[in-house]
């Protein structure tokens, strides 16, 4: 974890565009009350093959016109090099210069790749066109990605993605922390020393968390599911106790050097809003 103490921390927000005029509205009252918390930046979500494409660059733009830095995700599965090449032009001319490159997910139906099948692709490309315009974020995976063959195979592909060009990480959400320490350790040994912020999910419902989880591959420790399955439908329960876990989680990891943190807010304030306090940020 030696490493990741040297840089400056780094707080951001985590949105995915609305795709109603309520969700719109809901989304401008939440980043306007997580701007207060003054992040370094709000990121937005890039749907399956680019299905929110528009979504994703209006709500970036509606953010940065208030005066608050964005970073638009971009994925390039089931992308061209010219849809690609026409979206990175798209966040440039309207003075975009950060981003969160993944390799996404195909959309259902959908069984061909394009022409890039993973993200140290994509940054590679980002760099071969743009050279240094752009701050480039990548994902990481402190419990392996879900489709790695084994851990150091998950391993030397995030080591690609930095070689390629990236700046910083972002990991997946997890509840141990020692994954992700021993993830840094194992970053270090490799020569990666650049800034991974830790990704946090705050729990409000269970069977939303655990879908996510299933999906993505993110461990719920059985002590806290099991606590969580107790709960049933007692709403209030869960959201209290899910704000014990994930602030005490965010404590060990700023306290033990985490360059900062990032939340997956799920398009709501209100935790998010009360972990930072309970932090004292």
């Amino acid at each position: 974890m030696q490493s990741q103490k040297k840089f400056p921390r780094t707080f951001s927000f985590e949105f995915f565009p609305p795709k109603t005029p309520e969700g719109r509205a809901k989304l401008r009252e939440t980043w306007k009350q997580l701007g207060q918390l003054r992040p370094r930046f709000f990121s937005v979500t890039f749907g399956a093959g680019g299905s929110t494409r528009e979504g994703t660059l209006e709500t970036v733009l509606e953010i940065r016109a208030a005066g608050h830095e964005a970073a638009p995700h971009l994925s390039c599965i089931a992308s061209s090099r010219e849809d690609l090449k026409a979206q990175l032009e798209r966040y440039r001319s309207n003075g975009i210069r950060h981003i969160v490159a993944l390799r996404g997910d195909l959309p259902s139906g959908v069984a061909m790749s394009g022409e890039f099948r993973y993200a140290h692709e994509l940054v590679a490309f980002i760099r071969a066109e743009h050279g240094d315009q752009f701050h480039i974020e990548v994902a990481a995976y402190p419990e392996y990605h879900p489709q790695a063959r084994t851990a150091q195979d998950d391993l030397r592909n995030f080591k690609r993605k930095i070689d390629a060009g990236a700046n910083s990480a972002i990991t997946q959400y997890f509840y141990n922390a020692d994954a992700y320490y021993h993830f840094i350790d194992e970053c270090e040994a490799m020569g990666v020393t650049l800034p991974i912020v830790p990704g946090i999910m705050p729990i409000g419902r269970f069977a939303q968390l655990a879908r996510f989880s299933d999906a993505c591959g993110a461990e719920i420790p059985r002590w806290i599911r099991r606590k969580l399955e107790g709960f049933g439908d007692d709403t209030a329960s869960i959201r209290a106790f899910g704000l014990d876990v994930v602030t005490r989680l965010c404590d060990d990891l700023l306290r033990n050097g985490a360059p900062g943190l990032h939340f997956y807010t799920l398009n709501q304030a209100e935790l998010t809003t009360t972990i930072w306090r309970r932090l004292g940020l």
